[in-house]
């Protein structure tokens, strides 16, 4: 047993009644023991897609399915648990095989996202789905203090795509213009043009950041 489990269930404002499942929860596969977190981190998952939508719809109640979908897709993923994962410091307790362990696995987004659905898949069969969502609603509005498409939705381009697709029937052309800096320091500008019409220059550390901020500059230009 891992004796600093007390630190984790005060951060997570939650004691377990079964010590067992968190044990399991924070088990990676591997350790090859006759348990791992696999099982629990498919039913946290679940748990999570309800507790969140659950937020969402009464937080956001002026929000459309759509909006909600796509604001929920981007809490729901493996960069959003890994960074309610790295609120609690899970890595530190994470049981790993010690190979995986000198890969730096305590860092690795993907292995902190699994962990954190399988504590969550823990604590719904330690006690209720009420209580999971005390827990993650109150990490939402911590690591989130500003919930909406603007704040979340960061991948402008696609959305950019959507909207040009409806409107003009194509989708927006990108032309780098050049970069600058010295290499480790490098900044790429890039054009955005829709219908042969520049809509916006943005600059950026790398071509797909100068990307993603000219189409969120289009983005206002064509709301507004």
């Amino acid at each position: 047993m891992h004796a600093d489990y007390d630190v984790l269930q005060q951060t997570l404002g939650y004691h377990f009644s079964s010590v067992r499942l968190l044990e399991e929860a924070l088990t990676h596969k591997s350790c090859k023991k006759s348990y791992n977190n696999e099982r629990l981190e498919f039913l946290g998952d679940a748990v999570l897609d309800l507790v969140v939508g659950e937020y969402l719809f009464s937080h956001l109640p002026k929000s459309s399915e759509g909006e909600m979908s796509k604001i929920r897709a981007s809490l729901v993923n493996e960069n959003g648990f890994a960074k309610m994962a790295k609120a609690l410091d899970l890595g530190k307790y994470i049981h790993l095989s010690s190979a995986e362990e000198n890969n730096n696995g305590r860092e690795k987004p993907s292995l902190l996202s699994n962990a954190f659905e399988a504590v969550m898949g823990a604590i719904y069969l330690d006690s209720d789905l009420g209580t999971v969502a005390k827990i993650v609603n109150g990490m939402l509005e911590s690591i989130y203090p500003k919930i909406d498409l603007n704040e979340l939705f960061k991948d402008y381009k696609t959305t950019l795509q959507e909207l040009t697709q409806a409107r003009f029937g194509e989708i927006p052309v990108y032309e780098l213009l050049g970069t600058s800096g010295p290499d480790h320091q490098k900044e790429f500008e890039v054009a955005l043009q829709i219908q042969n019409r520049e809509y916006a220059r943005a600059r950026g550390k790398s071509k797909k950041a100068a990307q993603q901020a000219a189409a969120k500059e289009a983005i206002q230009k064509l709301k507004g």
